[in-house]
């Protein structure tokens, strides 16, 4: 089994790297055009992303809350568990963009893709600068009615690992001031960071209750980090009892 596994990984890897530089290639013509054309071809691609992990490899995706999703612009806190949810969530929200570390944007053709979708670079080598420049492009995307995905740990983190949240996600929650949707799932369950095995079965991915604007940071915080966790450790143990069937 682990043998099939392990066969099964290295060809959804392959194709799963072979599909991604295959339409950037094709998408070039994208980064002159509007933004509505790149925002499609994302689209498509986590969607053939999805599609490859399940033909592939068996892994599904079922969304739970979708309908609790706010219209317009508003801030994500998404747990980030492996790289499947920076592709996913394409499929799960209208028009989003990305917090992430500016050492991506200087990947050719990655970067400039990401500087076409307006993604949010952050220098997490000067804090105090980083966060002043992550919140004035944060709020240059609220007129569009973007939503602003962060992860709050600022790096990926194993299923049932002790939580470390970062201001960073306090402090773009102050100054936007928009409603926080936190977003659960249990992804590093089957692609694992660090690894090239993808394991079947159904990540689970859960919108839960936004967070309305103007809280105190800390408080904002507390209740984001209590919310997130109770959700996410639930989505961990649901799925062990699946496998305990």
């Amino acid at each position: 089994m682990r043998h099939f596994i392990l066969a099964r990984s290295l060809l959804f890897n392959t194709l799963f790297y072979v599909n991604l530089v295959v339409r950037m290639i094709v998408a070039l013509p994208a980064l002159v055009l509007p933004h509505a054309f790149l925002l499609g071809i994302l689209r498509r691609y986590a969607a053939s992303s999805l599609w490859l992990l399940r033909v592939v490899c068996g892994t599904g995706v079922a969304w739970r809350g979708r309908e609790k999703l706010p219209a317009g612009a508003y801030l994500v806190a998404c747990k980030h568990q492996s790289a499947w949810e920076t592709f996913a969530l394409f499929a799960l929200l209208p028009d989003p963009t990305f917090v992430l570390k500016r050492e991506l944007m200087w990947i050719p053709l990655f970067g400039w893709f990401a500087r076409k979708a307006r993604m949010i670079p952050i220098d997490r080598g000067s804090r105090a600068t980083a966060l002043g420049r992550m919140a004035a492009l944060a709020r240059a995307e609220i007129p569009r009615g973007r939503q602003i995905v962060i992860f709050p740990e600022g790096t990926r983190r194993p299923p049932g690992a002790a939580p470390h949240y970062l201001p960073g996600v306090a402090y773009l929650y102050a100054e936007t001031g928009l409603p926080c949707v936190p977003v659960a799932l249990n992804s590093g369950l089957f692609w694992p960071r660090r690894s090239l095995r993808r394991y079947p079965g159904t990540v689970l991915v859960e919108v839960l209750d936004p967070i309305p604007p103007a809280l105190d940071r800390r408080a904002f915080l507390s209740r984001l980090q209590t919310v997130l966790e109770d959700a996410t450790a639930r989505l961990v143990q649901e799925e062990s009892e699946v496998r305990n069937q």
